[in-house]
């Protein structure tokens, strides 16, 4: 009886973790990678080429301990919408496989995780910049209650490990860092509104404020105008830096792909749409290819 008790016990643990990482959407990396990318970005250009490898893997793992606490309390603040929406009627808290005691105890633990990567920063700058993080990642999902396109403030909230990279590694935050964010800004709501499309009748029903509901049909038009300034702007401040060939064709990578993007949501249909969001990786990942291997051309010409 105690080996099988035994056994038991391991199965039921091994279920409850299956259901925190479903609840963290760990089996889902795809969130991870949209703010991976721009934080990325920002830790190459704020360490000019030449970033801490203890800054990049500090501010790798904060990135996917913040996005799965984000996920967390977004389905915690979401429990009772979830529900009516197929996409995520099956999440964890909707299903009841998790409860709201337990999503809060969750998230509590990944802001901890999140709180030591942070001391050997010893500066009490970044704690602030990290409350600050923290309020907007907690605050997210209820703006969906009454901000018409709650992507933008989405973009501010997952993308503020940008200034906080340039505070680490050069002491302040330049003008550089805020424009930097600005374009993760339009590209979350380029991204999200792409997302947004998939779940617009279902998001009418239950009255939930998206970009994709506020754009109306002017929402693919919206998506490439976002698309436009978020590589405009990254590439403005690239040219500052000093970025040359290399930098640019990543900009024009990333051009192509949200070119191809267009011909999958320009009929506005809701499984092309969530093709369109699954591939902004490839633009995240064209803009950090191009920062970093100019910079390592430059160094080597250097």
């Amino acid at each position: 009886m105690a080996g099988m008790q035994k056994r038991y016990d391991w199965a039921a643990l091994r279920a409850r973790i299956d259901r925190y990482e479903k609840l963290m959407r760990l089996d889902k990396p795809i969130g991870i990678l949209l703010l991976l990318w721009p934080t990325l970005w920002a830790v190459w250009l704020s360490g000019r080429g030449e970033p801490s490898w203890v800054v990049a893997w500090i501010f790798t793992l904060g990135t996917v301990l913040m996005r799965s606490a984000g996920c967390v309390i977004n389905d915690y603040a979401d429990r009772k919408f979830d529900p009516h929406v197929e996409r995520t009627k099956n999440r964890p808290l909707a299903a009841g496989t998790v409860s709201g005691k337990e999503a809060l105890g969750l998230f509590a633990f990944l802001v901890f995780l999140s709180f030591l990567l942070i001391l050997p920063f010893r500066s009490w700058y970044v704690v602030g910049l990290s409350a600050v993080a923290l309020f907007l990642a907690a605050s997210y999902p209820y703006t969906k209650r009454f901000l018409a396109i709650p992507q933008a403030y989405l973009g501010v909230a997952f993308g503020f490990g940008m200034p906080m990279a340039y505070a680490v590694q050069q002491g302040s935050i330049p003008a550089e860092a805020w424009w930097l964010l600005l374009a993760n800004v339009f590209w979350a709501v380029a991204y999200d509104t792409e997302y947004a499309m998939v779940d617009r009748a279902d998001d009418l029903k239950i009255g939930i404020k998206t970009s994709a509901i506020t754009f109306g049909r002017y929402d693919v038009a919206a998506v490439m105008a976002c698309y436009a300034l978020t590589l405009g702007l990254i590439a403005w401040v690239g040219f500052r830096a000093g970025l040359g060939a290399l930098f640019c064709a990543g900009i024009g990578v990333s051009a192509g792909i949200a070119v191809y993007h267009y011909t999958l949501i320009r009929d506005r249909e809701p499984a092309r749409c969530f093709k369109a969001f699954l591939h902004n990786n490839w633009i995240g990942a064209s803009i950090f290819a191009g920062i970093v291997l100019d910079y390592a051309l430059r160094g080597r010409l250097g």
